[in-house]
């Protein structure tokens, strides 16, 4: 048997922003968070990629789906 890589898995940081158990707009403010630095700074940069980190870990796939869909359609909410 070949050797079997360990990944370490962490999830989102106490933010005291949002210190209820719904972390719905905190996902979402990662989300708009992450996209305004790629924007601004382009996706690699480290900052962006603690932003990504976090909403990629607390919002559904399904969220993330759709809101990407509707930045590249120009309908999302919220200007990035």
């Amino acid at each position: 048997m070949g050797k079997s890589e360990v990944q370490e898995f962490s999830t989102a940081p106490y933010d005291p922003r949002f210190p209820n158990t719904n972390q719905t707009r905190h996902c979402y403010n990662y989300f708009v968070d992450y996209h305004r630095c790629a924007k601004n700074n382009g996706d690699s940069a480290e900052i962006c990629q603690s932003f990504k980190k976090v909403y990629r870990s607390l919002c559904p796939n399904a969220w993330i789906e759709k809101w990407t869909t509707d930045i590249d359609e120009g309908t999302f909410p919220t200007k990035i």
